[in-house]
Parts: C-alpha cells; structure tokens; sequence
C-alpha cells in the first residue's frame, strides 16, 4: 500500500476518534449535566385540514406528533461523523480503490445524513416544527450530497468535467435555508434576533461554501488539487472544523431564551 494512502487511513482513524471524543462529551452535558439543553425538546407538529361546521369552511389545525430531542441528536450528528470514519478504516480496500478512480462514496453518504440531521435541528432553531416541512427540508439536503456523489460518479477518468450534478446540487442545497430565512426575517424584527442565530448562518455559509469549493479546485485542477488525495485530505479537515463549530454553537444555542 502507498505511504499516501496509509496516511490517510491513519487521518481518518485519528479524526474518528476526535469526532467520537467529542459526541460523548456533548451527549452527557445533553441529558445530565446542562438542564437548559436537557429540557430542550421542541414539540413537533403535524398540520391537516378539517371543517368548521360554526362557519362553514375549511380551517387549518394543528396536533403534537413528539417531542424531538435535541441535545441527543446534535451529538449523534458526531457520531455519525465518528462511524464514517471507522467504516472507512474498517473497509479501506473498497476506500482506497475508490480514491484512485475519484470517488468517496462513504463521504458523500455520511454527509446526507449527518448534515441533514444538523440542518432540522437548525431550522427547530428558527421556529419551524411543521414534520412535513422538517421531512423535506431533511431529504432535499441529503439529495444535495447525493448529487455530490452522482458529480464524482459523472467525471470519472474524463478530460471534459459535466458540472450539471453541482448544479443540481447546488439549488437543492440553498432551497432549506431559503425556507430558514424566511421563518427568520418573516416577523420584520430582525433586531431582535439573538446572536447565536447570527452566529450558526454566518457558520453555516462560511465554512460549509468551502466544501463545493474544495471540489471546484479539484475538477479544475488547480495546484495541489491535481492529485484527488489531496482534496480528499481537504474535505476531511473541512468536516472536522465545519461540524465541531457547527455542533457546539447549535447545542448552547438551544439555552439561549
């Protein structure tokens, strides 16, 4: 085996056990040790329609479905991350026979889950707690990193990059925080939105816009990015720092009023 696929074998062990560290850490402050994100359980909602036989029209209503609990699902959001990483390890032949052709399956199916998780509890955070619209705001998010996948998939081996996946995947990756923003700016008291709500959009687009970043450079080949396992270290680093901040930011601002 080449030394630069050991490497990163050994990066992904060392960043599983990061991830892993870290979900455990978040998950005893989530369910013991801080009460604010322990009580933190949004009722979601389930919206139909029903007639109002006193005025003789459809009204819309509204029932309870469950309570989501949201400190244990920011922490699985690391444990998802963490597993990856070691099936990653644990399945290195499949990984690294991927890597010489320019796929990552495993990134890409990680992320459509990981992120999709993250982007709900998100969007708890701004007020919505319809299920229908968390449903989709989940799927259309993991069809964004699928799409990632259908890119690498696409452009195996090719000298001429088709761009329509990153396309694609790029209108289903803005379409969740379009729906974010408007829950956000709808009651026109924009001065009045608390600081970690700032804090998780300006994370949110800044470090997660290096990803499509990451593999525009590398479909470009520009610089060190000709040589995929480059990207691929890139990509791993940018999970790291993306989800770490992420995870933390989006946990204590489930204590904020």
């Amino acid at each position: 085996m080449k030394k630069e696929y050991t490497n990163l074998l050994n990066f992904n062990k060392k960043m599983g056990i990061f991830h892993l560290l870290q979900a455990i850490i978040m998950l005893i402050l989530a369910t013991s040790v801080i009460q604010k994100i322990t009580e933190f359980s949004p009722t979601i909602i389930q919206s139909y329609l029903t007639f109002d036989f006193k005025i003789e029209a459809l009204v819309t209503e509204t029932k309870d479905l469950f309570k989501l609990p949201f400190g244990i699902l920011v922490s699985l959001f690391l444990f998802i991350s963490a597993g990856a990483h070691f099936i990653i390890v644990y399945k290195q032949k499949k990984y690294i026979e991927g890597l010489k052709i320019g796929i990552n399956k495993y990134r890409w199916y990680e992320y459509a889950l990981s992120s999709s998780i993250m982007i709900v509890l998100i969007a708890t955070l701004f007020g919505v707690f319809e299920f229908s619209a968390l449903l989709l705001i989940f799927v259309v998010n993991a069809l964004m990193n699928i799409f990632g996948l259908v890119m690498e998939q696409m452009n195996q081996n090719q000298k001429k990059v088709n761009w329509d996946p990153f396309v694609w995947g790029t209108i289903a990756g803005i379409t969740p925080w379009v729906v974010i923003l408007m829950y956000m700016f709808s009651n026109g008291n924009v001065d009045m939105v608390p600081w970690f709500v700032w804090a998780i959009v300006g994370t949110y687009f800044v470090v997660f816009n290096t990803f499509p970043i990451n593999m525009i450079l590398q479909y470009k080949r520009v610089d060190k990015w000709k040589n995929y396992l480059y990207g691929e270290r890139v990509y791993i680093i940018l999970s790291l720092i993306a989800k770490s901040i992420l995870a933390w930011l989006v946990l204590f601002g489930a204590m904020q009023p």
